[in-house]
């Protein structure tokens, strides 16, 4: 099976300009194309992963990725599915958070040296900062802004729910530069595909466009279905927010247990859109027995923490599940938290409520108390319902406590 009918198959595809260009020049191995990611944190988190996992795709069928940073677009933010204004960055920051990007895309997609030309289909990454900060405004709006209708402009969707709070002219400009950054990568690097999100569609027509007006050349579109859950809302969101690719961000235990947990509905679709599984394989695993959906699970989980953290952090990871649900693993392979002497009081001791922030149970001391009230809070093998308990070092004496909240969220508390 071609890659472009394996996309289909898996239901990746959503909006193309041109398919049966698109399915030949992906099929044969001659896209060189280009994604882009706005640096907005120091970490990419669950929302990239079919971004990630679409260049990973495309390349092992021949083609040539290109990762865009907007290093330059960063210092507007894409108003894309915003009801608010996007905080701007320092051009350090976005340089931090570039380089972060980069050691973390190397685990999807095999990097060159830099050099384009040099006959492979080595990625290379690039930062539209080295064109758009010193753009001059007059020669650049006398350019490029004849290409744009307004009032085309202002139906897209990306600017709809801006439209309806106050859409500033900041972000209003969002849409020619990142037209613009196709112009570009089409005319340095060759680059004739963008893919994304179906939630930039309106921002990759106008690079197509750019490009036809400008140099009379083909350039392609296509988008991806955006990763939701059955209820039609985005993955990649817990109660203590995003799910990370960074391990010190998103434990790969928390990461493992985040798929070990998605919605029985959601389970083939996310074999099928974000694992390297063989389809047929997965077609088998789709006839199983609704009494079998633990074990698509697991599958799910170890499949993508390998991915993202080794295969041997994936193996912790399951070990550490199966010692806390099924009673067998290695329990140390639990995460767990350390608590210093800072942590305890004058009176040596530290409150149940500090102890379910400290551990990252809840984000909050008012959540630790409802998690409590509603008897979801297990210390060791006893239930506590008393908001005020508290306690002192040597309960976490030795190999430390279990410290549970509800059936899925658990640390080992320890002292040093």
């Amino acid at each position: 099976m071609h890659v472009f009918e394996e996309l289909q198959e898996r239901g990746l595809l959503a909006q193309l300009t041109d398919e049966q260009e698109i399915k030949e020049l992906v099929n044969g191995g001659g896209a060189t194309f280009y994604i882009g990611f706005d640096p907005t944190a120091d970490s990419l988190h669950v929302g990239h992963f079919m971004a990630l996992c679409l260049m990973k795709r495309l390349q092992m069928a021949g083609n040539k990725p290109i990762a865009l940073v907007g290093g330059g677009t960063g210092m507007i933010g894409d108003p894309t599915g915003r009801s608010d204004l996007r905080q701007v960055m320092t051009v350090e920051t976005i340089e931090h958070n570039c380089d972060c990007f980069r050691r973390q895309m190397s685990r999807f997609i095999e990097f060159g040296d830099g050099d384009h030309q040099d006959g492979t289909n080595k990625a290379i990454m690039v930062n539209n900062a080295d064109w758009l900060l010193n753009l001059n405004y007059m020669e650049f709006i006398r350019d490029i802004g004849p290409c744009f209708s307004v009032n085309n402009m202002l139906r897209a969707e990306c600017y709809k729910q801006r439209m309806e709070k106050g859409l500033t002219f900041l972000e209003f400009n969002y849409m020619l530069l990142q037209s613009y950054d196709f112009l570009m990568l089409y005319e340095k690097y060759g680059c004739q595909m963008q893919f994304g999100g179906d939630d930039q569609w309106s921002n990759m027509l106008g690079g197509t466009e750019l490009i036809r007006k400008k140099l009379g050349k083909d350039a392609y579109a296509m988008t991806i279905t955006l990763l939701l859950n059955c209820e039609g809302k985005k993955m990649g969101k817990t109660a203590k927010g995003a799910v990370w690719l960074d391990p010190d961000k998103t434990t790969p235990y928390d990461f493992y247990q985040y798929w070990r947990n998605v919605d029985d509905a959601d389970v083939m679709k996310c074999l099928k859109m974000l694992t390297f599984l063989p389809i047929e394989e997965i077609r088998e695993v789709e006839k199983w027995e609704d009494s079998r959906i633990n074990e698509k699970k697991e599958i799910l989980a170890r499949e993508l923490t390998t991915l993202v953290h080794g295969e041997e952090e994936a193996k912790k990871a399951e070990a550490g599940a199966k010692a806390l649900f099924a009673g067998g693993g290695n329990a140390a392979d639990v995460p767990s938290v350390t608590l210093s002497d800072a942590d305890f009081g004058e009176d040596g001791t530290i409150g149940l409520l500090s102890l379910l922030v400290k551990a990252g149970l809840t984000p909050s001391n008012s959540e630790a108390r409802r998690a409590v009230e509603q008897g979801g809070v297990v210390f060791g093998e006893d239930k506590v319902t008393d908001v005020k308990a508290v306690y002192t070092r040597d309960a976490f004496a030795g190999d430390g406590v279990i410290l549970r909240r509800g059936k899925k969220n658990f640390k080992r508390v320890q002292v040093n």
